[in-house]
């Protein structure tokens, strides 16, 4: 027998073990289940347990929605600078705006442009949660103006997917500006005639809650998805009682009113088409 070679109880040769590939597995968030990586993303990112839809980047927003190939991004050369040379926690701003590229494949919060879905043109704005957390800094209300710009040029609806932990604090009170710009254009929008939709997905918070997120002719969200201004906890820390069960949540906000419709993912592309026909545009 060959020096080393490692022997089994029955005197058989052992071969190598082979390792499993890092990544094959995940944890859904809600259920706790082991998920193949694969089957969620087959299924949209959605839970094919309990149907928890999970975040996902914008640039697979953007071929989850539109026609296959039919996406045309405008202002990708836009980037952020550091108008407030920001610091926090011995943490520089311009230092953030390189390594979170290297970590997500998104050069800012927001993937504009134009495309089709099943057939319809529509100017597309995706928010990406895994830039700086979605936040909305200068560039973000640049991006999302000069898709309200073609839009209005071209005649087309203007759908936004809104992900967003809220306004900037890198950027002070540009970030905060942003709020005003974009809502401005919305009135535009609206002043000429546009349809205007509103997505929400989890979290919708902050600046972007409270801007053009539920400014939307219509407001669709994705089941589950967290939508307000302050969290649940900093409320319930702030009033002191205890909030409704789902509180902020998609279903919360449709029963009161502050939304139109809950549409599951698997749904979005064909409810979209039918609201465009519906609205005419």
């Amino acid at each position: 027998m060959a020096k080393n070679k490692k022997v089994g109880w029955n005197g058989f040769s052992l071969k190598p073990r082979k390792e499993m590939p890092a990544g094959l597995w995940m944890a859904c968030s809600a259920c706790q289940q082991m998920l193949y990586r694969k089957t969620v993303e087959e299924n949209l990112s959605v839970c094919p347990e309990c149907g928890y839809h999970f975040r996902v980047d914008a640039p697979t927003r953007v071929r989850q929605l539109v026609d296959e190939g039919s996406f045309e991004e405008i202002a990708a050369d836009l980037a952020s600078s550091d108008p407030l040379n920001f610091t926090w926690e011995d943490k520089a701003y311009k230092d953030r705006i390189q390594f979170d590229p290297e970590k997500s494949d998104s050069h800012e919060a927001l993937l504009t442009g134009k495309a089709f879905i099943k057939g319809r043109g529509v100017v597309l704005a995706a928010m990406d949660f895994n830039f700086l957390g979605g936040s909305m800094g200068m560039v973000v209300g640049e991006k999302f103006c000069r898709g309200v710009d073609l839009a209005i040029e071209q005649k087309l609806p203007f759908l936004v997917v809104c992900c967003s932990g809220g306004a900037r604090m890198h950027e002070g009170l540009v970030s905060l500006a942003q709020m005003a710009k974009t809502s401005a254009a919305l009135a535009r929008l609206d002043e000429m005639g546009g349809l205007y939709i509103s997505l929400l997905t989890d979290p919708t918070t902050g600046g972007v809650a409270a801007s053009f997120a539920m400014l939307g002719d219509i407001i669709i969200a994705e089941p589950q998805a967290l939508v307000g201004f302050a969290g649940p906890r900093v409320i319930q820390e702030t009033i002191k009682i205890e909030l409704p069960e789902g509180f902020q949540r998609s279903e919360f906000l449709l029963d009161h009113g502050f939304i139109d419709m809950i549409v599951k993912r698997r749904d979005l592309r064909s409810e979209i088409a039918r609201l465009i026909d519906y609205c005419g545009k």
